[in-house]
Order: structure tokens, then C-alpha cells, then sequence
């Protein structure tokens, strides 16, 4: 009897001693507050790993890869040459997912449109080719698609590019996406913001060049007739960042070039969207 005594008294000095271990009362079996944690954890885990499986999965009529990148240039152009300056900035707008939300929105979200990743670096022989006599394929995007979807098994692919613009008759030289402002003094200054947007479709198995340029053609006569500045491209001098390390940080800026981005976008991709 006695030391059936003293072990029920044991037992609870031990159930004591870890009541008080625990900050907040807890109930006094120990497995009772693990559970919960544990149901409150899987339905997390289960949701986040959803998307990639469901995006990764199917048949896919169209890949998708935009590779604008993280930069924005700022250009400032004076009467001569030796007025000009131009400094790219880092920022973190989100074009490439504007791009591909755009293009999915365009199909009416169809499944079978896939974002395609591609290595870090892979597009680096495309914006800064090497200096050849003649052009070296695999600098081209045919190829360095090729490389990285071997297992992607997309019937097409989207590309979604940058490039250099020289406008005609001018000393321009527009840096894939940015802003610019040119003239002399404060009276004859102008602002404006580009992108300088590029569209390349792909046959997914023989990566042979798709050709839209005439189903295009449309969308670049009506724009060379606009009568007034794409409210877009327009920007006040107050708006340019006068240190272009602030570009980064301006909603104006942000705000115009990914509706500059979104509006080409959207007009071209009913051409690149038909099957012929």
C-alpha cells in the first residue's frame, strides 16, 4: 500500500514539473498540443506544392519565356555626343511575370500555356554576342532555346526579348527598356519613357522561326499614325530622375513601363496566338 503511495505521488510531481516548464497552461497530455500544429502545417504545405505540379503537367501548346530582366536604363542626351550619359539601374518590377500574365490573359488563361525557366545566364550570348565575321548560330535564340527544353515537349515557344533602338535621324541610341530625356537648358528638355520589345515564335520541335511579321504590320502602321505621344512613352521632366539610382524607387516609372510592356504585348499577341 505504501509504495503504491509513493509512486502515484512520483507520477504526479513529474505531471507538475512539466506544467510549470510550459509558459502557457497546457492541457495535461503532452500529445495534445502537437497534433493541432501538425493538421495546421500539411494543408499549408499541400497548397504551396499544388501550383508547380499543376503548371508542370498536361500537354503544352505554348512556352513561354521573357527574358527582360531586372534592369532599367537611364539616358540623358545633350546637343553632341559629349553630353550624353547612360547608367543602367537595378529593379524589381516584375516584367517577366507581367509578360507571362499577359500572355496567359490573352488565351483566357488556357492550362496548356506553360512559363518556361530557363539557366541563369542562358541568354547571355544573345544580348552580348561575340565579334564574328559572320553571325554564330548558337548565339541565336533557336539555339539556346533549344538547350534548355529538351523535356519541356511544347508544340510552340513564345520568346520575349529586348534590344537596342536607334531611331532615325537622331543620336539616340535607346537601351532596351528605360527612360531618356534630351535637349538644351530647362525650356527645350523632353522626357520619355520605351521598351524596346522584341516577340520571337518557335516551332517546339524543329525551333524553326515562325514569321509574323506581316500579320503584325497592322499594329505598327496604326502606331506610326498616332497623332498624339502614347500617354504611356510620355513622361514630365519633374519625373526624371535627375540621380538615376532613383529610378528604382519611382511609381511613375514603374507604372508607365509595365503599361508600356502590357500594351505591346496584348496588341501583338493576337497574331502570334493563330495557329497558321
Amino acid at each position: 500500500m505504501f509504495r503504491r503511495f509513493v509512486a502515484t505521488a512520483v507520477l504526479a510531481s513529474c505531471f507538475a514539473a512539466a506544467g510549470w516548464a510550459q509558459s502557457p497552461p497546457a492541457s495535461p497530455t503532452p500529445s495534445a498540443p502537437v497534433k493541432p500544429a501538425a493538421k495546421k502545417a500539411a494543408p499549408k504545405a499541400t497548397a504551396a506544392a499544388k501550383p508547380p505540379v499543376v503548371a508542370e503537367t498536361g500537354p503544352c501548346r505554348l512556352g513561354v519565356i521573357s527574358v527582360l530582366g531586372n534592369q532599367f536604363a537611364v539616358q540623358k542626351y545633350g546637343v553632341t555626343i559629349f553630353g550624353n550619359e547612360s547608367i543602367i539601374v537595378p529593379i524589381d518590377w516584375g516584367l517577366d511575370d507581367l509578360v507571362f500574365a499577359r500572355v496567359r490573359a490573352a488565351t483566357g488563361n488556357d492550362p496548356a500555356v506553360r512559363r518556361i525557366s530557363y539557366p541563369r545566364g542562358a541568354f547571355d550570348p544573345f544580348y552580348h554576342p561575340k565579334p564574328h565575321l559572320l553571325p554564330d548560330p548558337s548565339e541565336g535564340i533557336p539555339a539556346i532555346v533549344q538547350s534548355f527544353t529538351a523535356s519541356a515537349n511544347c508544340e510552340r515557344y513564345l520568346v520575349v526579348t529586348k534590344f537596342r533602338l536607334h531611331p532615325r535621324d537622331t543620336n539616340l541610341s535607346l537601351d532596351g527598356i528605360g527612360t531618356y530625356n534630351q535637349g538644351l537648358g530647362s525650356m527645350l528638355r523632353h522626357s520619355h519613357v520605351f521598351a524596346n520589345v522584341a516577340l520571337t515564335l518557335l516551332d517546339g520541335r524543329s525551333y524553326a522561326r515562325i514569321d509574323r511579321t506581316l500579320a503584325t504590320m497592322g499594329n505598327r502602321f496604326s502606331e506610326s499614325m498616332r497623332m498624339t505621344e502614347n500617354p504611356f512613352k510620355h513622361l514630365d521632366n519633374s519625373d526624371f530622375p535627375e540621380l538615376p539610382e532613383a529610378a528604382a524607387s519611382s511609381a511613375t516609372l514603374r507604372e508607365k513601363t509595365r503599361g508600356l510592356v502590357a500594351e505591346q504585348i496584348d496588341k501583338a499577341m493576337p497574331a502570334y496566338l493563330k495557329d497558321e
